[in-house]
């Protein structure tokens, strides 16, 4: 039963994940927000609510550990997977996209997030500063955004993935609404039977949260970039996945973190957060070089990510 129950809370993520995103992105249209910018803000948050919800049901469970492995395994698994397979149906042109911005910001979170993880614990202290860093990343993102709607106010905009120009506004509330109702649900019978499934079978939390939960969290990010691969909108899947990046490091872990302290194991300071670091880094030639995301680095991001879950799981 406890796997029944954890898979059907796997798809009710992943349908109010969708219901969350297409709500939020068809209201970011009315308010005339371009898709990159969408992609990094409104779409990233709604793809990461699942992190936040579990993260904070794992710390009012007793199991921290869980937390912090789903934030970690989620970030690794957006940037091999998320990327990986979409790129394995099509070709994503990410040398159309200027996100050198952003990615840069990325890997400053990243930084910081690992530096604060060797305090050995993630407390109060450190969520304020990771939340400082994302209100900074968010006033940044609305500048731009206000300077975008300025300079291009008779331009004909890119919709991003799941917008519909002519959604009727009650259609975007019922989205949004079972979106916020279904994650807590969904969420909370994840983490629950997450960890009933890891206590049977004697594998900790971390374990539990770098792969089961990591990717089942991933779902929306992957659904998402599947689609936007399929209908050559490479700003949109980038973009979406930095974004989301940025929100489990700064936004998820800053809030759980003021829910209660979350200490960090061993492994993740000689192992897991350097995967998570390097799996980012490997955006750099799509990023500032030009490259595209090709069927061949489909092959290799998404190999790299099955070696990382057999050490793991080994």
């Amino acid at each position: 039963m406890p796997w029944v129950l954890c898979g059907f809370g796997l798809i009710l993520l992943l349908l109010a994940g969708d219901a969350l995103v297409k709500g939020a992105v068809n209201l970011s249209l009315r308010l005339g927000v371009p898709a990159l910018i969408v992609s990094l803000t409104i779409v990233a948050f709604g793809t990461s609510a699942p992190e936040l919800l579990i993260s904070v049901q794992a710390i009012l469970d007793g199991a921290p550990g869980l937390a912090l492995g789903n934030v970690v395994g989620s970030n690794t698994a957006n940037v091999l997977l998320v990327l990986g397979v979409p790129a394995l149906l099509a070709t994503m042109h990410t040398a159309e996209c200027n996100t050198r911005k952003t990615f840069a910001v990325m890997i400053a979170g990243s930084l910081l997030f690992i530096a604060l993880a060797f305090r050995g614990v993630f407390d109060w202290i450190a969520g304020l500063i990771l939340l400082a860093g994302l209100a900074l990343m968010l006033g940044d993102a609305f500048r731009d955004a206000h300077r975008h709607r300025q300079a291009c106010k008779d331009d004909d905009e890119e919709e991003p993935e799941g917008a519909d120009p002519d959604m009727p506004g009650w259609r975007i509330a019922v989205f949004l609404l079972l979106g916020l109702a279904g994650l807590p649900l969904g969420a909370s019978l994840l983490v629950e039977n997450a960890t009933i499934i890891a206590k049977t079978y004697g594998v900790s939390d971390t374990v539990i949260g770098l792969t089961l939960v990591a990717i089942g969290t991933s779902l929306p990010e992957l659904a998402t970039t599947v689609m936007a691969a399929l209908r050559r909108q490479a700003d949109v899947a980038l973009g979406n996945v930095i974004g989301s990046n940025l929100f489990n490091l700064l936004a998820i872990i800053g809030i759980a973190s003021l829910v209660g302290p979350i200490p960090v194991d061993r492994s993740f300071l000689t192992f897991d957060l350097w995967v998570m670091l390097g799996a980012s880094v490997l955006l750099v030639p799509f990023v500032y070089f030009s490259w595209n995301i090709t069927r061949v680095w489909g092959v290799i991001l998404t190999g790299l990510y099955l070696a990382y879950m057999v050490i793991v799981l080994g």
